[in-house]
């Protein structure tokens, strides 16, 4: 049991907004504490019709320095928090096994806690919250099957996205982004490991968990995505009805940064 001062606990959504709040919790993150989100922060997410909470316009991410990273960041937890959300406030939830619904609501709870997140620390530099495309995410939710495989697609996204991003971090911001980047790639391995389980349709052999697809034989090394590429597939999959462009130019990559490789398409 972790002691006292090395844990904060918040009971609601708005705690998030409090200058205490979020100074502990920007404090036991760097220092190894726990976080700990009750239930009750989740109940104002299930009784949203729309998770996402934006209205459309345009938002401009300018990658010459950290804050405009750590608002790339920002940008795909709101599309995993939102999508998530959606999930476990959808009809396809409730007919999902135990070990299922246990996993999306560990996902939503996850995805939403790293939002906040970057709310927080983002303060009045962040951009504006995305809008869902509707159509996009409502077909998504069809069954236990599409979210699967939307879930497999965001997971190795995002961890391709942290991978690619970390080198323009330094200090705590590059340390919180490796404690997330971890937890994204537990989610990864955990989705991966329920879609093939399930042998679902078009799922391939041979990847569960982490195939050679997601990570590369000869360095053991997983993939990797910059931000243009990564930005590219967001707008291809058509599950954000808000615009996002670009500005600035990205610092320059450390000696030896990995070089790009991809996630592949989910089939």
């Amino acid at each position: 049991m972790p002691e006292k001062k090395n844990t904060v606990i918040i009971e609601t959504a708005d705690q998030f907004w409090h200058v205490k709040t979020r100074r502990d919790f920007l404090r036991v993150l760097g220092i190894g504490g726990t976080a700990v989100l009750l239930p009750s922060v989740f109940a104002a997410c299930d009784d949203d019709d729309d998770p996402p909470r934006g209205n459309g316009g345009p938002v401009t991410l300018n990658l010459s320095d950290e804050t405009g990273i750590l608002n790339y960041a920002y940008a795909l937890e709101q599309l995993e928090a939102g999508f998530y959300e959606a999930v476990v406030a959808g009809a396809a939830f409730n007919g999902m096994n135990t070990e299922q619904k246990e996993v999306f609501t560990d996902l939503r709870n996850h995805e939403v806690a790293h939002r906040e997140f970057f709310r927080q620390i983002l303060g009045n530099g962040r951009i504006g919250d995305l809008a869902f495309n509707m159509t996009t995410l409502n077909a998504s939710l069809a069954n236990t099957a599409t979210i699967l495989k939307t879930s497999e697609t965001f997971e190795d996204l995002g961890v391709a996205a942290y991978n690619g991003a970390g080198k323009y971090l330094t200090g705590n911001n590059l340390l919180f982004a490796g404690k997330i980047v971890s937890v994204e790639g537990r989610h990864a391995a955990a989705i991966r490991d329920l879609r093939e389980g399930l042998s679902l349709t078009g799922t391939p052999a041979g990847t569960r968990f982490a195939g050679d697809d997601i990570v590369d034989t000869t360095t053991g090394l997983d993939v990797v995505l910059q931000p243009a590429s990564v930005l590219s597939r967001v707008a291809a999959s058509m599950f954000v009805a808000t615009t996002i462009t670009t500005s600035g130019t990205l610092p320059a990559k450390p000696a030896g940064s990995t070089v790009e490789k991809a996630p592949p398409t989910t089939p």
